[in-house]
């Protein structure tokens, strides 16, 4: 492919999306909010309708929320707290109860640190929701049956060939860029000739996805995730819906066995098994599941960018690959929307793998932390050495273990609790004006708000009833400068002949309430500013007005600018 860029192009768009899953789809939306035409193919025939990720945590949702999604509908597909509240480690499903622990921050307390604390929404409930989203969005357009083939970079843009799988037809299409958001085994990915980076395989899994309503049998210990610790039966329920959609993980040696020889009645039986009782399950669906831990060693060629699985497999102790995701989208549309229009350089691109690689990699690391930690269980147990239900019985049975079994329960209590690690991320590098590094903290549990440059902007109420928050005032394509005193001297500071870009001002206690509370947890001065990008992230912190001659560089930073004669 080569020559003309125009020559034989049928769909002109700013960006063609590879790939519909929620990255993807989400991809699109925002790229209308930015005022581009996006194009999303997908070689499925519609949205995903086997169970996939089931968390989506306070981050994406607040991204969700700046995109003016129906919060409600999405609200309305999660599950409740007391139904997904909770852990449970288990004989099996129907026997001993050995530890509870509970599931994520997902209540009112959070409020305090975030308008829209995590849920569990099943990838299935939650894509169907964004097509609609997509679909009613101006620009934005979601062809099932298309497969990406190829991309050539010619000139300023980018020439595709996709397949419409049911005509047969080549399509050719030209857009600016080009995102591949088509999964771990990302054929984009795979053109760019961009390696992944640790393990390929940590564990094969069959998930056998049924339906049967378990709300009376788990009425007494309802949980989202119910691990099955007996080794003659062991695996994961999986509570997508209590009542109706259930998932069951089972590892199996894929050397030996593959998913072609699980019939549904081999099925049924082996969640039976685990469940320690008849379910009289319908089977929907198996398939099976490879569990990795791997970063991609770049985020794009060119104009060519990964964002989602394409560029990171994380295990699914964390549940944070489709959140990390939606981070990744997010964090490269507001960079390819203000160059499109002409408020930044195409430099600004370069920030977005610097940004989100090390992410990735600190997502993946907690990630395979937490799978690792799950085998202290069978440890503590003696079920790794003597795989056998007796042996389980024994250690249950015995007073002298029960001190090491809760404490091997505990120690799982991180992993269901990665509050810090969901809000709490930091950029060190890219498009900021940083500051010198903070201790880390010591658990990723912890989350303390900060608007250190790299942090998301702290959350603050700016009503009493709780209506709208602080991160309700950065619009999705500009950046923004807080001033919370000497409003004037930094408006001034803003029409400086060599300040030249669009940013919105908020005055604290002019435009919005007096948030004296909100400006000491942001360690500001009486006459501080922040500037904030459109994605919610800090740029640059001045602690006092002195600082206000230093606003035009930290504006080049967030426009990509690498002088002044730009």
């Amino acid at each position: 492919m080569a020559g003309d860029s125009n020559e034989g192009v049928a769909v002109d768009v700013d960006v063609l999306i590879v790939g519909a899953g929620p990255v993807g789809m989400l991809g699109a939306i925002l790229a209308s909010r930015h005022g581009l035409n996006a194009l999303v193919v997908e070689r499925r025939d519609g949205p995903q309708t086997a169970p996939a990720a089931h968390v989506v945590n306070a981050r994406t949702y607040e991204i969700c929320r700046q995109a003016g999604l129906d919060m409600e509908r999405i609200h309305a597909a999660g599950k409740s707290e007391a139904d997904a509240g909770h852990v449970n480690f288990v004989t099996r499903l129907a026997g001993d109860l050995i530890g509870r622990l509970p599931f994520e921050r997902q209540g009112d307390a959070c409020l305090a640190y975030t308008p829209t604390p995590l849920r569990n929404l099943s990838q299935h409930r939650f894509e169907p929701i964004l097509a609609d989203e997509l679909r009613a969005s101006d620009g934005a357009e979601l062809r099932y049956r298309h497969q990406w083939e190829h991309s050539e970079e010619v000139g300023d843009a980018v020439i595709s060939d996709v397949s419409d799988l049911d005509t047969g037809e080549t399509i050719r299409v030209r857009s600016r860029y080009v995102i591949g958001c088509d999964g771990a085994g990302s054929r984009v990915r795979k053109l760019l000739g961009i390696e992944m980076v640790g393990p390929p395989l940590l564990q094969c899994y069959l998930m056998i996805h049924f339906a049967a309503n378990l709300r009376e049998l788990t009425a007494e210990r309802p949980a989202v995730l119910h691990f099955v610790l007996d080794p003659e039966a062991g695996g994961a329920f999986i509570a997508h819906d209590v009542e109706s959609d259930w998932v069951f993980m089972h590892a199996i040696d894929p050397s030996i066995e593959s998913v072609e020889d699980y019939s549904d009645e081999r099925c049924r039986e082996v969640i039976d098994n685990a469940a320690g009782t008849t379910l009289d399950a319908e089977i929907l669906g198996k398939g099976t599941w490879w569990m990795s831990s791997q970063t991609a060693d770049s985020m794009g060629r060119g104009r060519i960018f990964l964002a989602g699985d394409s560029a990171h497999r994380f295990p699914p102790t964390g549940g944070l690959g489709l959140n990390s995701g939606v981070q990744d989208i997010h964090g490269l549309m507001w960079r390819i929307g203000a160059i499109v229009a002409g408020r930044a350089k195409p430099a600004l691109l370069e920030t977005y793998e610097a940004e989100r690689i090390p992410v990735a990699q600190n997502n993946a690391h907690q990630s395979l932390t937490n799978a690792i930690k799950l085998v202290e269980l069978p440890a503590t147990l003696g079920t790794d050495a003597e795989p056998t239900s007796k042996r389980l019985r024994a250690s249950l049975a015995d007073p002298a273990k029960a001190d090491a079994i809760a404490a091997a329960v505990e120690l799982q209590r991180e992993h269901f609790d990665l509050f810090g690690l969901q809000l709490g991320y930091v950029y060190d590098q890219g498009a900021l004006v940083p500051e010198d590094q903070p201790a880390e903290l010591d658990s990723p549990s912890e989350y303390e708000p900060t608007a250190r440059p790299g942090a998301r902007l702290p959350h603050a109420w700016l009503d009493e009833t709780g209506g709208r928050s602080a991160l309700d005032l950065i619009p999705i394509d500009r950046p923004v400068l807080f001033s919370f005193g000497a409003h004037d001297t930094w408006e001034r500071a803003l029409g400086e002949p060599d300040t030249d870009a669009d940013v919105v001002t908020v005055r604290i206690g002019v435009d919005t309430p007096v948030l004296d509370a909100w400006r000491d947890l942001c360690e500001l001065e009486e006459t501080g500013a922040l500037l904030v990008r459109p994605d919610h992230h800090v740029a640059w912190r001045a602690r006092s007005i002195d600082q206000a001659s230093d606003l035009a560089r930290a504006i080049d930073v967030v426009t990509g600018h690498t002088n002044r004669q730009d």
